[in-house]
Order: C-alpha cells, then sequence, then structure tokens
C-alpha cells in the first residue's frame, strides 16, 4: 500500500498527538503539566480505565479530561512514572483515525522488566480547528490468560 504524502502528513500529526499523551503522564513523582492535555486531547475526549474485578468482572471507569487528571494526581505526586510505547499501527480514512498503541510501564526508565505492559485503543479526529486530536482511548492491561504481542 502507498502512502500519499498528505496521508504522511496526518500519520506525523497522529503520531505528534499519542507521543505527547506518553510524555505528558511519565515523569518522576510529582504533579504533571494538564495544560498539555491540550497539545494531545479534543476538549471533548473520554478516556476509558478497565480492569478486572476479583470476582473476575470487567470493569471500567469514563473519564472527561478534567477527571482523569483529578484521578490519577494523586498517584503521580506520590510515585515515579514512565509509560512508552512500544509499538503502534495506525489506520486512517477520511478525519478519523484509530491507533493500537502497545506501552510499558515502569517506575524508573532504567528498570529491566515493565511494571505492566498493555495496549491503548486511541480513536482520533480532526478537527479543523486544532488538527488531530484524541478523542477516546480506552486501555487493558496484559493479565494472565491476555497477553501483549509486538
Amino acid at each position: 500500500m502507498t502512502i500519499s504524502p498528505s496521508e504522511s502528513e496526518d500519520i506525523q500529526a497522529i503520531g505528534a498527538a499519542i507521543d505527547e499523551m506518553y510524555a505528558m503522564i511519565s515523569g518522576p513523582r510529582g504533579p504533571r503539566d494538564w495544560s498539555r492535555q491540550a497539545r494531545c486531547f479534543h476538549p471533548e475526549a473520554r478516556q476509558i480505565r478497565t480492569w478486572v474485578e476479583p470476582d473476575g468482572k470487567a470493569a471500567m471507569k469514563v473519564m472527561g479530561l478534567d477527571d482523569y487528571a483529578r484521578d490519577t494526581a494523586p498517584f503521580f505526586a506520590e510515585n515515579d512514572f514512565y509509560e512508552v510505547e512500544t509499538g503502534r499501527r495506525v489506520d486512517l480514512f477520511g478525519n478519523i483515525a484509530h491507533a493500537w498503541s502497545l506501552y510499558e510501564a515502569r517506575r524508573s526508565p532504567g528498570d529491566g522488566e515493565p511494571e505492566r505492559r498493555g495496549i491503548n485503543s486511541i480513536q482520533l479526529f480532526r478537527d479543523p480547528a486544532r488538527g488531530w486530536k484524541i478523542l477516546a482511548m480506552i486501555w487493558d492491561n496484559e493479565r494472565e490468560g491476555v497477553s501483549v504481542t509486538a
């Protein structure tokens, strides 16, 4: 498949939004600069954390941008956290795009083994005034029976 020059520019802009999302949440313990959300997220964006309850049932929490910042600020205040992308696939159609983004999280960039791995499913919209922005993101962590394969 051949990618046109305009598609190549789109892929680069989508990648920049995803890269900024990872950079924004990663770093030593302490507050994050939540104003950076505007660089990568659409103002109406939703972030959805998923997990498995002790009884084995799937659960999720849907958050707007302010909700996510409020929800994660205590964790980031107390913990070093570095999440890096280890793989990405982007599908593009007109003004929408979907990215599968594989990640690893560590307490220190030099840690050998990741604390966790998972996949972010990221939907983006080409906003006429803002460019490519993340509109929705849902993620799940690797666990027994669910493995990340690059």
